[in-house]
């Protein structure tokens, strides 16, 4: 019997642990803790590639629709920040599982170099596509 109460706390403990880590990963994924009134709550994932002529950016922003973007160009760095909104039409649900966030967002990439133009901008599929063109 001790035996078996000893393995049913060690599993109980490993559930835990994994559980923990799981959104120790999530938070440091998509959330920054201690910010408040109008400033970002998350950051989105961002791929990059380039070469010395441009750079393509993926951003995945589900759910996120074009009028809640805003897309800058700064000296060295693209700043991409917006909002996503939670579905209404099931806002009289209990949430069940919450994983993906919610509110404002930004993201601010830093580039190699400081002088790119915006060649592309697509928002398809979740995901937001930039192409940047360095003009020099």
């Amino acid at each position: 019997m001790a035996t078996r109460q000893a393995d049913r706390h060690g599993w109980l403990l490993a559930e835990a642990i994994e559980w923990l880590q799981g959104a120790d990963r999530l938070q440091r994924q998509f959330f920054q803790l201690g910010r408040a009134g109008d400033l970002p709550l998350w950051e989105p994932p961002v791929d990059m590639f380039g070469n010395d002529q441009a750079i393509c950016l993926l951003i995945a922003l589900p759910g996120v629709t074009g009028e809640r973007l805003d897309v800058r160009l700064e000296p060295q760095a693209v700043v991409v920040r917006g909002e996503r909104s939670l579905v209404n039409h099931l806002a009289a649900g209990a949430i069940i599982q919450l994983e993906i966030p919610y509110g404002r967002f930004e993201r601010r990439v830093p580039l190699p170099y400081d002088d790119y133009r915006l060649a592309d901008m697509l928002l398809q599929n979740g995901c937001l596509r930039l192409t940047l063109e360095r003009m020099s």
